[in-house]
């Protein structure tokens, strides 16, 4: 087979917001001066090192360790402790960070949200600890209503509201997933349209890819176009559970898969590493409905509670995933979430709202996809050891990970973009869980809402609208023309 690209776009036409704050430094150096630890000076940090540094802190805060944010406008690591010695806490402030004395221990957090599922395992729900207000944040979307809601209200109240509180999303949780372009699969009914997220190599030493464990379970072989023939086959896929993660291996052995997300108008950014996310911290998305767009991560170990298509009383729960106000649509499923110096830190999930109005969006760690995988980043670059997992990467620095270096090139404009008018509405992202997207109903979601890419959501809730428009042939996105991609060679 003669040699050729196999561009898999993970993103269209950069929003303009997330653009101007990304691409003029994505390549440049953002050290900065940082304070003295020693007189115990809070440090001014970057996000990535933050993150490191909570992960030491946590190991020597022990118990009295309560979580911990990134202040981003101070550029500094607050570190939230419970009943912690004089000892520790000097310790704390002597690594750099600021330390605040908080009620919540994360022991007790962690109870709240048990006590959550167990009597709030509801359809339209997440929950997930914000260690800025030193609670667990529960979300209702709008279909929680009624009984329900009630129910959910009650169990909250129960909890008392200095340990949790309760907010109402417009919006419909769903999985991003979609009928239309970027990374396609062909199933009984329609199209099923995700988005790459980053190449890796898997633990065989093959060139591969992860996406979504939604994307995986829905459809097995994947092209990089809409009626071409399938390059990469699902390796191993987890959705729902403890996780939403694919790992999808080319079936070509030579496949060249470097690791580069490009952002359009001659912009990349290359991924170095894998980490942790950090409440507080700057994050960027890259999907093949909507491109760039921008936000900030709000919560760590989030629960979220997808309704099943296939069950009408029916819930698809997914732990452990990062919150964010970054906005996705359908077909964003899979994406990349990535800092500014070039961390890999998630996988698009799902969600509610759009990038219109605004909403949340719940993403996969990178970390644990690794881990479970085996995968490291990158086209071999990086052995094992070097990227060992959620907990070995915790906040991992570039030079943490070896083989960053091996991560070059993506193409941009491999993937033309199509009409707007084939999306249809605002973008009800009808996700379904793993076995849900299968068979018929998986190619009946169209990819919605790419017109208006508006930059991050913030803390808006969007609306949604009917999925129901069968995938269109055309994908989605009519200004495409910076798109995004993270691809392999062939």
């Amino acid at each position: 087979m003669p040699k050729r690209k196999a561009a898999i776009a993970v993103g269209g036409v950069a929003a303009l917001g997330a653009a101007a704050l990304l691409l003029p430094n994505a390549n440049a150096s953002q050290d900065k001066d940082q304070a003295t630890g020693a007189t115990g000076t809070a440090k001014t940090l970057k996000a990535a090192d933050a993150s490191g540094l909570a992960a030491q802190l946590q190991k020597i805060l022990g118990d009295a360790f309560a979580g911990s944010y990134y202040d981003s406008a101070k550029q500094q690591l607050v570190v939230n402790v419970v009943n912690g010695d004089d000892n520790v806490v000097v310790q704390a402030k002597k690594a750099g960070a600021v330390v605040r004395q908080v009620d919540n221990s994360t022991a007790e957090l962690q109870a709240a949200a048990r006590t959550l599922k167990a009597k709030a395992t509801i359809p339209g729900t997440s929950w997930a600890v914000d260690p800025r207000t030193n609670k667990v944040l529960v979300t209702a979307d709008s279909t929680v209503t009624g009984g329900k809601w009630d129910r959910l209200q009650s169990t909250v109240r129960g909890l008392g509201p200095d340990t949790a509180t309760l907010k109402k999303s417009s919006g419909t949780f769903k999985t991003f997933v979609s009928g239309g372009d970027a990374i396609f699969s062909q199933v009984q009914g329609g199209n099923v349209r995700c988005s790459l997220g980053f190449n890796v190599t898997a633990s065989d030493g093959s060139p591969a890819f992860l996406t979504a464990g939604h994307c995986g379970v829905a459809a097995k072989d994947w092209s990089d176009s809409q009626t071409g023939q399938p390059i990469a086959t699902v390796d191993q896929a987890t959705f729902p559970g403890q996780g939403d993660f694919s790992l999808v291996k080319y079936n070509d052995p030579a496949t060249q898969a470097p690791s580069e997300v490009n952002t359009g108008n001659g912009q990349t950014v290359q991924i170095k590493q894998a980490a942790d996310a950090t409440v507080g911290a700057t994050v960027f998305r890259m999907g093949s409905t909507t491109g760039l767009h921008d936000g900030q991560v709000t919560g760590l170990d989030a629960t979220v509670n997808f309704q099943s298509e296939t069950d009408p009383n029916g819930v698809d729960t997914v732990t452990g995933l990062i919150q964010t106000n970054v906005c996705a649509e359908a077909g964003d499923s899979g994406g990349s979430l990535f800092t500014q110096d070039g961390s890999a830190i998630g996988l698009t999930s799902g969600g509610s709202g759009d990038c219109t109005n605004g909403g949340e969006t719940f993403f996969q760690p990178v970390t644990t996809a690794l881990q479970a995988t085996g995968a490291t980043l990158g086209a071999g670059g990086a052995g094992a050891d070097d990227q060992a997992g959620a907990g070995d990467q915790a906040g991992a620095g570039a030079g943490d990970q070896s083989g960053a270096g091996d991560q070059s090139g993506a193409g941009a404009g491999d993937q033309s973009g199509a009409g707007a008018g084939d999306q249809s509405g605002a973008g009800d992202q009808s996700g379904a869980g793993a076995g849900d997207q299968s068979g018929a109903g998986a190619g009946d979601q169209s990819g919605e809402g790419a017109g208006d890419q508006s930059g991050a959501g913030g803390d808006q809730i969007g609306g949604s609208a009917d999925p129901s428009a069968p995938a269109d042939a055309s994908g989605s996105g009519a200004a495409h023309d910076g798109s995004s991609s993270v691809h392999g060679t062939r």
